[in-house]
Formats: structure tokens, C-alpha cells, sequence
């Protein structure tokens, strides 16, 4: 059992231990090791101006992601590399990216400017395309107050790409993976004087922390649970951090069914869904910037159990089923089962989800989501809803409808599906469907809406839903 963190920072070893392994990365990459670069405005994950690159070991090389660094804390960088704007330079000089910025005056205040460079470093590393929405795809999640963003574009479309070295290149895996090889197999515990985390090599581990610690919070991604230690002071005794766990970071189907492990991130659901389920897939790209989808995961979703979640939508009208494990074993939850109230699930204090298993829709279903909220990008749910429907010739045959937003928890609507089950899709069968769907549900008024407001939404939605599908803008799920 290690009593010490292991990562590198700019291609420079660090082992870390005590209090120090309890800050948000990037105060101790600016107060310990002098990296100024990464800036701290938000601290909430908001604003992307701390984006730093974090690597990690995956098929014999190292992959790199760009991460909101202030709501990733120092335990969640064992066992990685770590890239600030300054070790981004080549040489010591400053790199294509950096070059581009500097000619087309793409920094004044420059809080924003080394978020942009990491963000644009990261997508060229990997991507060649150059077109002003790719510029602002990659980019989105980092704010710029002073510049109006065309001179940030323009320099993204400058970058001269030729002379833009690989970050392979800059710093050679083969080393840093034979430093961190050494403790790759071990788990490591780290205590200061009121907290400790636990980080597990294997599952059996981190089931046995879990059994003794029930209590423990447990982490992946964090980037719900971290903007609450930022913001809200809130400080567990005890850490279970999921960033090392081998066996939970995988995506497999067969069989029209698909199961996630409870690592995986939104960004890799993303890229899996992209032809799978494109609904699901432009729900998950709406859900957050890259620096966001890059760490949270699908369990953690879930698991937050917010009324406003983006992802159980889906997962409510599929069918999905959670694996938990507990010191009981393993057992399966139906999704439609999970929650019990605000805040409330089936999984006891010794258990945490293992996997998410996904039935993929059946040839000729329609699914369509929805997502309302003040901005179509990078905001907060007001009201979100999922519709999988099966219909043979415009007469609806089967239904299962999903509304967050509007109670204490995410929910099914059995009334509303089986009114529609044997009805044609018709206006007047929608709005009747939209009336139903209003005495189903118990909105509350808040800051995103009132209780009038959504219950007109949940109207509104069923209509929206019959003019999209007789417009086609839904697609016929294919097998």
C-alpha cells in the first residue's frame, strides 16, 4: 500500500503525500510548483481558464485530455502526466498555437489565453482540421471577456501546423510510463489530519474499502461533488477515488445490448453513440465543454440522482438496468427502480454502481430527447424529456416516456404511455397525451422556472414531439 501520490508535471517526477494531496490541482500547481500559467477564476469548472492536459496510460502509450484542473483535485492525478500552458513551449520557445495567438492578438486581460492554447494544443495533437467551427468546437468551455472571440478563431485558423511538434514528441512516453509502472499495481492511501482517500488498484479493493468506509464519498470524475468541496466546504472524512481502477473503464454491446462501465466518461459514451443512437449522442455533446465530458461519467450522472439529470432520461425509457456491488455481492437495479425520492436510491451505503447496461433500440423505434434550458449549450436543465416510440402505420404500438424536471426525481409516465399505446399520432391525440402527461407530474417553482411554466412545457413537448416526427426531424432507429 502506497502513502504517496506519483504523477509528472511537465515531464518532472512528483510524489506527493499529506495535505498537499487535498487542494484542487490547480492551486497546487500555481502555490507549490510555481506554474502561474493556469489561471483560477470560476473554480467551478465554469470557465476553462485552469485547462490543463492530464495523461494517462491506455494501450502502451499515453492519452491526454483536456480537464478543468480546479475541480480535479491532487489525488485524482496519480498515475498521471500532467501538461501546463508553460510545458506546452518547444524548446523554450513558444510553440505554433502560442505563436498564432500572439500575431493575431488573440489575448488582452489574458485570464482566458492559456485555457484557449491548451484547448486548441489538444485538438491539434490529434486532429488536423481547420475550419472555424472545429476552432470553436474545441475551444468551447473556455470564456473570453475582452477579445470577442474572432481574433481567438482567427489565430486557430493560423496555427501553422507543420511546425507544431507532437506532444509525443515533447515528452516520450516510454519514460514516464516505466516511473509510473512501479506503482500501478498498488493501491495507495493518503491521510492528512481530518481526511484520508483511498485510491484502488482492482475492484476487490476498493469493494472492501467501500464495506469498512460506507460512508465514503466516492469519486471519478467529481465534477459535481468537487465544485461542492470548492464552493460549499464541503470536506468528507473519507475519499474513494475511482482514477486508477482497472475493469470499470470499458464499452461493449452484443446482442442489441450495451454495457458501460461506471469510468467511462461522457466523451467516450459520445464517440460510441455518435451512429448508435445520434439522439443520445447530441444529448451527451449538449451536456457540458470537453474539459467536463472529458471527466464525468455516466454513473456519476446517475448517481448524483439530480430531477434535472440529462443522461437517465434515456436510460429511464431503454429499460437500462445498474450493477451495483456491495459486500453482499453483485445485484442488478432497474433503472425505472433507482430512485425513491430527492436524492434517494436503491444502492445501500456500502455499494456504488459497477456498470450500466443499455438495451440499444430496436430496428424501426424512434427516439427522440430533448433538452430545454435558457442556453442550448453548457447550462442547466430546466426541463428534459425522452420519447422511444414504436409505430406502424402512424397507429402507436408501444411508448415509454421519460420527464425530468417535474418531481422530486426523473420519471417514467405510465398513464400518458398507455393512453397513446393503439392511438394514430395525431395533434389532437398529443395535446389529450400532453393533459395526461401534466396530472403525472409535480413541478415545484425555482430559479429555472415555475411550477406553470413546466407543466406547460410538459405540453408543450408532446406536440413538439408529433410535429418533429410528422416534419421528420426524428430518425428511424436502423438495426
Amino acid at each position: 500500500m502506497r502513502d504517496y501520490l506519483h504523477f509528472f508535471v511537465n515531464g518532472k517526477e512528483h510524489r506527493v503525500r499529506g495535505e498537499d494531496a487535498f487542494q484542487p490541482l490547480s492551486s497546487f500547481l500555481r502555490y507549490q510548483l510555481a506554474l502561474t500559467g493556469t489561471k483560477v477564476v470560476c473554480e467551478e469548472g465554469d470557465c476553462g481558464a485552469c485547462s490543463t492536459l492530464i495523461g494517462r496510460v491506455q494501450n502502451g502509450s499515453i492519452e491526454y485530455k483536456t480537464l478543468n484542473s480546479c475541480i480535479q483535485f491532487v489525488y485524482q492525478a496519480d498515475q498521471t502526466h500532467i501538461i501546463t500552458v508553460e510545458g506546452l513551449k518547444n524548446d523554450g520557445a513558444l510553440n505554433a498555437v502560442q505563436e498564432s495567438m500572439v500575431k493575431c492578438h488573440g489575448a488582452q486581460c489574458g485570464f482566458c489565453t492559456p485555457g484557449f492554447i491548451v484547448a486548441m494544443c489538444n485538438y491539434f495533437d490529434k486532429e488536423k482540421e481547420v475550419s472555424p467551427q472545429a476552432i470553436k468546437d474545441c475551444t468551447t468551455g473556455n470564456l473570453c471577456r475582452c477579445t470577442g472571440y474572432e481574433p481567438i478563431i482567427k489565430a486557430g485558423m493560423n496555427v501553422a501546423l507543420d511546425s507544431l511538434v507532437p506532444i509525443a514528441k515533447l515528452y516520450p512516453p516510454e519514460p514516464i510510463m516505466q516511473a509510473l509502472q512501479a506503482d500501478s499495481k498498488q493501491s495507495a492511501q493518503i491521510k492528512a489530519e481530518e481526511q484520508e482517500v483511498f485510491i484502488p488498484a482492482n475492484i476487490e479493493e476498493a469493494a472492501s474499502y467501500k464495506a469498512e468506509h460506507p460512508h465514503a464519498v466516492i469519486i471519478s470524475g467529481g465534477t459535481d461533488v468537487c465544485v461542492n468541496m470548492n464552493k460549499r466546504a464541503f470536506a468528507p472524512p473519507a475519499v474513494i477515488s475511482f482514477g486508477n481502477l482497472s475493469g470499470l473503464d470499458t464499452i461493449s454491446a452484443s446482442d442489441g445490448v450495451m454495457k458501460v462501465g461506471a469510468k467511462v466518461t461522457l466523451s467516450q459514451l459520445e464517440d460510441f453513440f455518435r451512429t448508435k443512437v445520434p439522439e443520445f449522442h447530441n444529448i451527451l455533446w449538449l451536456f457540458g465543454s470537453p474539459q467536463i465530458r472529458n471527466a464525468a461519467t455516466l454513473a456519476g450522472n446517475i448517481a448524483n440522482a439530480s430531477p434535472i439529470g440529462d443522461t437517465p432520461p434515456f436510460l429511464l425509457v431503454m429499460n437500462a438496468m445498474l450493477e451495483v456491488l456491495g459486500p453482499g455481492g453483485s445485484r442488478q437495479v432497474r433503472m425505472t427502480e433507482f430512485y425513491k425520492g430527492y436524492k434517494q436510491f436503491d444502492l445501500a451505503k456500502d455499494e456504488f454502481i459497477t456498470s450500466i447496461v443499455i438495451p440499444l433500440p430496436a430496428k424501426d423505434e424512434i427516439i427522440k430527447l430533448y433538452k430545454v434550458s435558457r442556453r442550448r449549450h453548457l447550462d442547466i436543465s430546466t426541463n428534459t424529456a425522452a420519447f422511444r416510440l414504436r409505430m406502424k402505420k402512424n397507429i402507436i404500438e408501444e411508448a415509454a416516456i421519460a420527464y425530468g424536471g417535474v418531481a422530486a426525481v426523473i420519471k417514467r409516465l405510465p398513464n400518458t404511455e398507455a393512453f397513446l399505446i393503439g392511438k394514430e399520432m395525431t395533434l389532437p391525440i398529443m395535446k389529450e397525451a400532453g393533459e395526461i402527461a401534466v396530472s403525472e407530474i409535480s413541478p415545484i417553482d425555482d430559479v429555472r422556472g415555475s411550477k406553470a411554466f413546466r407543466n406547460q412545457l410538459a405540453r408543450n413537448l408532446m406536440q413538439k414531439l408529433y410535429y418533429d416526427i410528422q416534419e421528420g426531424r426524428v430518425a428511424v432507429c436502423q438495426p
